[in-house]
């Protein structure tokens, strides 16, 4: 895909390559016994790993498995302490992350290394300056810069400056930075971790097309998802070990879970002891003004966690969303332990001890240039705790929330640390603790465990078992449907903002949710209510 001249790929020092060891030449990479040691830890012991060109090969596994570790040796950032790396059929000598990007291995970490001072053109090009006779030739860089973010279909301007750029956007810039040139190695890290679902799209369609041209792609991700979509094989790291390599299309979520855990499926979801009593949360007939939900009786218990599931679009959220106060009610009737509620506002529903957490932790649930501390108070800034007279307590604030994020076990433990420096899943505790720092007796939590690994998906099970079992009524909407299943005493299932089915006891298995994620009824509903209307089917 490259837009300068194949040529500069061979100019100037490449890899040292010993010819005398040949391995299979239709391999792009073969790796075997890769050993790589720190200080007191065994970063990966004995690895094995191949990628084969036009493919996806994904590395799985959690936090400290050693995937990270792995490709920065693949990329040349760490020399392996044993084992060998054989790229093309010919063995690697010392490799350096230059040396990697002249032979065509070029990879996206998680961590930006981009300028910010610098322009989108300007980072493309960072260290491989076009000029003649000691002068840059900032209009060929500036129309080539042009011409690949077009051709990638990035809606960037190569004069905007990195450091204005929201965080998604840089994410798009360093995809550009690695394709600039002609690649044969692509490797990606958690690459849709900050991108919309349309750019996370756009870069899918990127991925086929590179497969397309014969370029090997490793692709580094938890999510399930994406898995299923992009890859090939998936190879499974635990602890600096390999557990296998397995089909993409062949394996189920259940076996890459007990691969990545040691662990079985049902084991990886705690048991949770239901103890049903009054009614926290009910709904009758509940419609909001934009009808994303449409008549819904709804209800939760203290003592028992919901479930709510359906596809995209379906009004899930929405009820959530409508029930915090985001989204106008125009019928119906809320109540909050038997209190009705009418035009519900975010902090009248926080002061009755409810609260909403989003499924954009991003966009809405954290301010990530704050510290943790300030995150955690965020909801209970009006209580006497954390403020009088207008005036925040700030011994007070930062001793309930070191209490709350050492609970939590949030890493790391210095609360003046910011938020966007934590991994996925350690912000996602931050945004839990908010329930935590006030009187909150109903959760509704969207999406919970979204964009986190399965040793933070865990935790987050475990903190929702702890306040189930505490009294709390705790509603867990999410797209993953075995969190449904194992986690709530009951199910709900929407479609097209109705209530489409009530599932309990032994009625909540994966078959019947499945069924009712398209209501024929509900369809035939809307339907006769447009064509009474005049408006036709």
């Amino acid at each position: 895909m490259g837009t300068q001249d194949k040529r500069d790929m061979a100019s100037g020092d490449t890899a040292p390559v010993d010819q005398s060891g040949g391995s299979d030449p239709s391999l792009l990479i073969e790796m075997k016994g890769i050993d790589k040691r720190f200080p007191g830890v065994c970063a990966l012991d004995q690895v094995d790993f191949d990628l084969r060109p036009g493919e996806v090969h994904v590395l799985f596994g959690e936090n400290g498995a050693g995937k990270s570790t792995l490709i920065n040796v693949i990329a040349g950032s760490f020399a392996a302490d044993g084992g060998s790396y054989m790229f093309c059929g010919e063995k690697l000598g010392r490799l350096t992350p230059y040396h990697a990007r002249e032979i065509g291995i070029s990879p996206v970490f998680q961590e930006f290394s981009l300028a910010p001072d610098l322009t989108i053109g300007e980072n493309l090009f960072l260290g491989r300056e076009l000029a003649s006779v000691g002068v840059l030739n900032k209009g060929e860089m500036r129309a080539q810069a042009k011409s690949v973010l077009e051709d990638l279909g990035f809606d960037l301007e190569p004069h905007a400056r990195v450091g204005d750029l929201p965080r998604a956007q840089q994410q798009m810039t360093e995809i550009a930075k690695a394709l600039l040139r002609e690649v044969r190695v692509l490797i990606l890290d958690e690459p849709t971790a900050s991108l919309s679902e349309r750019e996370t799209d756009r870069l899918f369609e990127i991925i086929d097309r590179l497969k397309s041209e014969g370029v090997g792609i490793i692709y580094v991700s938890h999510r399930m998802a994406e898995i299923k979509r992009v890859g090939d094989r998936v190879t499974v790291l635990r602890d600096g070990r390999k557990i296998g390599t397995v089909d993409a299309d062949a394996v189920s979520e259940e076996n890459l879970v007990e691969m990545m855990t040691g662990r079985t499926f049902d084991a990886f979801f705690p048991k949770i002891e239901h103890r049903p009593g009054d009614v926290a949360l009910a709904t009758t007939g509940l419609t909001t003004k934009n009808r994303q939900v449409i008549d819904v009786d709804f209800s939760v218990r203290a003592g028992e966690v919901v479930g709510i599931a359906g596809l995209v679009g379906c009004g899930k959220s929405e009820l959530a969303r409508a029930i915090f106060g985001l989204h106008e009610i125009t019928a119906g009737a809320l109540m909050l332990y038997g209190k009705t509620i009418t035009s519900p506002t975010p902090s009248q529903m926080l002061k009755s001890g409810l609260c909403y957490f989003p499924s954009d932790r991003v966009a809405e649930g954290l301010s990530l240039s704050r510290p943790i501390r300030e995150n955690v108070s965020l909801a209970a800034l009006d209580l006497a705790d954390f403020a009088s007279k207008g005036f925040l307590k700030i011994g007070s604030e930062k001793a309930r929330a070191a209490a709350i994020v050492d609970k939590l076990q949030v890493v790391p433990l210095d609360t003046e640390k910011q938020v966007e420096f934590l991994s996925g899943g350690n912000r996602q505790k931050v945004m839990l603790s908010r329930g935590l720092a006030r009187d909150i007796n109903v959760f509704l939590l969207d999406e919970p465990t979204v964009g986190i690994d399965v040793g933070a998906k865990t935790e987050v099970y475990n903190l929702i078992k702890e306040m189930a079992e505490a009294g709390a009524a705790v509603v867990v909407i999410s797209s993953e449907l075995p969190e449904v299943l194992h986690l709530s005493n009951r199910v709900y299932v929407m479609h097209r903002g109705y209530l489409a089915a009530e599932l309990t006891g032994e009625d909540i298995t994966e078959a019947n949710v499945l069924a009712h994620f398209f209501d024929r009824d509900h369809e035939t509903e809307e339907t006769s209510s447009k064509i009474s209307e005049g408006s036709g089917p």
